[in-house]
């Protein structure tokens, strides 16, 4: 098991930038596909972004591509989202998931196929 906790959501103006980090719990981080899913009301669950448990392979959403960017540092057990050029229809929750995976190769794009989650971080984009 993995505990999630994601932290750097906030309140910015259109155009600005955020950097989420998603912390987690226990060694062996490797072994983990991660993503970053947001929910906004009225809207569907989205993977804005994902990367597999190597760092070697990366996935972003169509809406989000050249904005953002997901990183990882497996030393510091943490998985990052740059968010850049924010727009108001970036607002939403966004969760931290990961995916157990003894292949670190694997870029997980489907939000139903991750085990853990965390609590989310809020992000709200003004025009």
């Amino acid at each position: 098991q993995v505990q999630l906790v994601e932290s750097g959501g906030g309140l910015v103006q259109a155009g600005d930038s955020l950097r989420l980090s998603c912390a987690a719990s226990g060694r062996a981080f490797s072994i983990y596909a991660m993503g970053w899913i947001r929910q906004a009301p009225g809207k569907e669950r989205e993977v804005v972004a994902a990367i597999s448990g190597s760092g070697g392979r990366t996935y972003y959403g169509d809406s989000v591509k050249g904005r953002f960017i997901i990183s990882r540092d497996n030393a510091k057990n943490t998985v990052y989202l740059q968010m850049n050029s924010l727009k108001p229809e970036d607002t939403a929750v966004y969760y931290c998931a990961a995916q157990y995976t003894r292949d670190e190769t694997l870029v997980q794009v489907f939000s139903t196929q991750y085990d853990y989650w965390g609590q989310g971080t809020q992000v709200t984009v003004s025009s």
